[in-house]
């Protein structure tokens, strides 16, 4: 097995590991409080901590052996993992459940730390994508890249909700301190020959073993268009943190977490058809292009996935939504790895996550209280269950459905306007006329 594959296979160990601690965190804090409220400050704070941390974490990519890079990460979540397996065997059930407590929400905190640490990960491996696949291939290998993100959805929407349901937060962090140290362990063995960082870029300048904002934002300014992408990314991920702070809280208004749990197996099995048929036909010529039909398509579905209380429109706009994501994933990266230097990648990724993750705190934290205390009354007993109540349907969950078909709505006003754009058409023509990277 080659040393991409062999990382791939270790990042599916990961990300099984750490999507199942994401998910029974987010399962497990609605069954036992019912708070839309906490559940998006949840998602708020991940995202704020995700995003405040990628820039630092690119400098790191770049400063340091991307397999040295992947170890640490695996060694942090590990201690992160324990120390909040310490808080559960040591504070009382009850406090744990009370969102007034200090205990939950530093319980919560010391978790999401842990799961932020395999961003590390994320920002690691397209870097790798370079070094390691030939450019006329990387469409392709960025396409597996996203299967293995499915494989790890697949695996652990099912696990989570079972694990959440027999052992609580106890079992889920017993799974995750077993699955990491063997992620860690079989990390050792890869033999990845890079070269050693901090040499001279194409330019002949040796990079500083700095963060070096300034620098990375030169590079993403250097390129017609890079920014625009990055900022269309960013609006995305605006209106997407909808989904991170209510998918399940409607999830689990229409079905037991057990059943939750299993129907988001199913729906993960898009990300692995997605990367299946993009790492054999590519992303084609334009990958731009492809990002923004893809993006089209995906939030004309949100439109109408809760348009009625269905779990098989739920399960059906999720799917298309899942199908579709790894094509854009991958047409960014696709397009980051051609335009921009290697030895400035890390921290063009870690830059580009870091401005792309910073709206979506700001969506889960308004939208959480919005719905909780807007729309859900609006949809209950307000003038929205009087003028589209007999249709629509009423009641909280109803009024969380709202909020996606609305999302949706400015979602695809959004992207037609991007295809439109100036941006859109530099970017596409300096991607065409980059040279092998």
């Amino acid at each position: 097995m080659s040393p991409f594959h062999q990382l791939l296979a270790n990042n599916l160990v990961a990300n099984i590991t750490n999507f199942t601690v994401w998910f029974a965190l987010t399962f497990w804090v609605y069954l036992e409080t019912r708070s839309v409220f906490a559940t998006g400050m949840i998602s708020g704070v991940y995202l704020v901590l995700t995003a405040g941390l990628a820039i630092w974490f690119g400098s790191l990519v770049d400063h340091h052996r991307k397999k040295t890079v992947m170890l640490g990460s695996s060694a942090a979540s590990f201690a992160l993992y324990a120390v909040s397996m310490t808080i559960v065997l040591l504070t009382p059930g009850a406090a744990l459940r009370d969102l007034s407590q200090p205990w939950l929400w530093l319980f919560i905190l010391v978790v999401m730390l842990g799961m932020i640490a395999g961003n590390l990960r994320s920002i690691a491996l397209p870097t790798l994508v370079t070094l390691l696949v030939p450019e006329d291939r990387r469409d392709k290998a960025n396409g597996l890249v996203g299967m293995v993100t499915g494989v790890g959805f697949l695996t652990t929407s099912v696990i989570s909700g079972f694990l959440v349901a027999w052992g609580g937060m106890g079992a889920t962090l017993g799974f995750a301190l077993g699955f990491t140290a063997l992620a860690f362990l079989h990390l050792l063995f890869v033999k990845v020959g890079e070269p050693a960082p901090g040499g001279a870029g194409k330019d002949g300048v040796r990079q500083p073993k700095r963060v070096d904002l300034k620098g990375t934002i030169a590079v993403v300014a250097g390129v017609p268009g890079l920014f625009a992408l990055i900022l269309f990314a960013a609006f995305n991920n605006f209106l997407g943190g909808v989904f991170m702070a209510l998918m399940d809280a409607y999830g689990l208004s229409l079905m037991k977490v057990q059943q939750w749990g299993l129907l988001w197996g199913f729906i993960s099995t898009a990300f692995i058809l997605s990367g299946v048929v993009i790492a054999r036909t590519g992303l084609g010529k334009n990958p731009l292009r492809t990002l923004l039909l893809v993006n089209l398509v995906s939030w004309a579905a949100c439109c109408v996935f809760t348009l009625q209380s269905s779990v098989v429109m739920l399960a059906a706009g999720c799917f298309v939504w899942m199908l579709l994501g790894p094509y854009a994933e991958a047409a960014e990266h696709t397009t980051l790895q051609k335009v921009v230097p290697f030895e400035r990648q890390g921290r063009v990724f870690g830059f580009a996550q870091s401005v792309e993750q910073a709206a979506s705190p700001l969506t889960a934290f308004l939208m959480g209280p919005l719905t909780q205390f807007v729309f859900i009354p609006l949809m209950t007993t307000g003038a929205g269950a009087d003028a589209i109540g007999d249709w629509f349907g009423r009641g909280p969950e109803r009024g969380i459905a709202l909020v996606f078909t609305l999302s949706g709505v400015v979602g695809v006003v959004a992207t037609l306007v991007a295809f439109r754009s100036r941006a859109y058409r530099q970017l596409s023509a300096a991607y065409a006329g980059a040279g092998a990277g």
